[in-house]
């Protein structure tokens, strides 16, 4: 599925055909569209109609359901892209509804009658949709929630391990000799100084607060860009030499000695990377459910669509014919403008044509139709039943 693919669903009164017949009519939406794209029909149950108060606020309670769907797939695919590192051959294999890749999915779309029975109420059905995909955005949202967690715990556990001597774990470089323990006067600091800083500090560290253990500063190791010192002062002056290596830009490290404490800290790392293959697993498993659920609940939901549009369009008895038209998006333009041409006639007065027989649109016209028919939220009106959208 390529990401330029542009999907058009279009419903036209089989009046359009001469003979009326559903066959003759899709052959003439065919016929309109010629090479710009693939033309297939969309099949449509009847539904249970209810009154035109009623079908004019679900048309309005749809478009909603619409923008909310797509949002979802969109987070689907977003969610999929983060977890496979942007890998597009790996993120379209995962993008399937009901294990069928995006366009055959939409080639062969079949109500599913099962799930959504066609002779329940439209309102019903409306609530169904949009509690499941409501649902499915919920799920998801946790699941990657729980994996970025141990993500970012994993991340800090092996920063630790990795990182200079400012910031990493200390528990494999300090040995317990370095240390005054168990004093009741004493206490070791551990400080990371800037290895441009080094001579300052061996200069002035047993001055720069009262009470440090004169030539009490060791070495315990260096890296590229810090140098560990352990220097030893009173317990009851630790804090002003704390604060005065601060001002000094030497960086006191808090450390307490624990016995084992290397061990723990290595299993920690293993274990969180057990957890995040594990929940890594669980995410993709999560999301690739998810984008093929929410797809499918928005192609019921654009199905439906367009079935009360149609209704409040054409009127009844229902005689229509539904087509999907698969294309890109340069192409979507030119179809949608050579639509407009053969069928303007469809909209009344909303669509006229200039001396020279190109389509022209009454804006108050259209404005007046828009909210007669519920169609609002800034959508371009046609005067035939159309959507555009794009799979994600």
């Amino acid at each position: 599925m390529s990401r330029s693919s542009r999907f058009l669903l279009v419903s036209l009164p089989t009046s359009i055909a001469s003979s009326n017949d559903k066959e003759d009519a899709l052959k003439a939406l065919e016929s309109g569209v010629a090479r710009d794209g693939s033309t297939y029909s969309f099949a449509i149950p009847t539904f249970k109609i209810g009154t035109l108060d009623a079908l004019v606020q679900q048309a309005d309670d749809l478009s909603k359901l619409n923008h909310a769907c797509e949002a979802v797939v969109n987070k689907m695919g977003d969610s999929l892209r983060t977890i496979l590192d942007g890998d597009e051959d790996k993120i379209s294999q995962q993008k399937t509804i009901n294990d069928k890749p995006v366009e055959q999915y939409l080639r062969t779309f079949q109500w599913n009658k099962v799930k959504y029975r066609a002779d329940k109420p439209i309102a019903d059905l409306l609530d169904s949709l949009q509690k499941e995909i409501q649902g499915i955005d919920n799920d998801v949202k946790a699941k990657f929630n729980q994996y970025n967690q141990i993500k970012t715990n994993l991340t800090a556990s092996k920063r630790r391990q990795e990182g200079n001597l400012s910031t990493r774990s200390l528990a494999s470089i300090v040995p317990p000799s370095a240390l005054v323990q168990d004093s009741e006067y004493l206490e070791t600091h551990l400080i990371a100084v800037p290895n441009s800083l080094v001579k300052d500090y061996l200069k002035h560290y047993e001055s720069v607060s009262e009470m440090v253990v004169p030539r009490s500063s060791i070495q315990i190791a260096s890296d590229d860009e810090f140098t560990l010192f352990a220097v030893t002062s009173f317990k009851k002056f630790s804090a002003q030499f704390v604060h005065k290596c601060r001002e000094m830009r030497w960086i006191p490290r808090d450390f307490k000695y624990s016995e084992g404490g290397k061990e723990e800290e290595l299993k920690e790392v293993e274990s969180l990377s057990k957890e995040e293959r594990k929940v890594w697993g669980e995410a993709l498993r999560m999301g690739r459910t998810g984008y093929s659920e929410s797809a499918m609940i928005w192609v019921h939901v654009l199905a439906l669509r367009v079935f009360v549009e149609t209704v409040l369009r054409y009127g009844l008895p229902l005689e229509f014919i539904c087509g999907l038209i698969m294309t890109n998006e340069k192409l979507a333009k030119k179809i949608r403008g050579n639509l407009d041409s053969s069928y303007s006639y469809l909209g009344g007065n909303a669509f006229g044509r200039d001396k020279k027989g190109r389509v022209q649109k009454d804006d108050q016209s259209v404005q007046a139709d828009l909210q007669a028919a519920g169609q609002g939220g800034g959508e371009e009106y046609a005067a035939y039943v159309f959507y555009e959208f794009e799979m994600a």
